[in-house]
């Protein structure tokens, strides 16, 4: 069952919106006042999605949100009166995944959470490709720098030099970029 925190400084709103949570199949984790100490909340209690209503989300709140993001990111889903621009797109670097303006029906929770949720999925998802490419191109400049390194030092081409890392590499059982590594490393001492 998806549990989900709910932070609201009004105990009457958040009575609601625990009754359309569980009217959704959804369970409440836990009702907070304030986002204070959010990053500490959401690992005690490891909430699958995180549900704010507030007139407007103040400064600390996203900044709170942002943190706990870095750390532990999950769906966000934020139910406000605040429709600026500024405000918007500041919540949605903080993390947002659903900023729903004009209130909170119960019987569009599920839906909205739903929404919150895939788009989350989707953008973990092309963080974790972004900084799998961001690696590739890492690992590629040094495998070149390193392959520099040894044409230089011993007079081999391009491809001697390639083929004696990926050999090395094998021989040792580690990755191509690890002996890239190690060979810069080793030509600083040398050189």
């Amino acid at each position: 069952m998806l549990t989900v925190l709910v932070i609201d400084e009004s105990r009457s709103r958040a009575g609601e919106i625990c009754a359309g949570l569980a009217l959704a199949g959804y369970q409440v984790a836990a009702i907070l006042a304030g986002s204070e100490n959010l990053t500490a909340e959401v690992e005690k209690l490891q909430p699958d999605v995180i549900l704010i209503d507030t007139d407007s989300p103040s400064r600390d709140t996203l900044e709170n949100l942002a943190a706990m993001h870095r750390d532990m990111p999950r769906p966000v889903v934020v139910f406000t009166q605040e429709d600026g621009q500024s405000t918007i797109r500041d919540a949605v670097r903080a993390g947002v995944s659903a900023y729903v303006v004009d209130g909170l029906d119960p019987k569009r929770i599920k839906p909205i959470v739903e929404v919150a949720r895939a788009r989350f999925e989707d953008t973990q998802a092309l963080r974790r490709e972004l900084d799998e490419m961001s690696q590739k191109l890492s690992d590629r400049k040094l495998v070149d720098k390193a392959k520099g390194v040894l044409m230089k030092a011993r007079g081999l081409d391009e491809d001697a030099a390639y083929h004696a890392m990926r050999k090395l590499a094998m021989e040792r059982g580690q990755t191509l970029a690890k002996v890239a590594r190690d060979v810069i490393d080793m030509a600083r001492v040398l050189l």
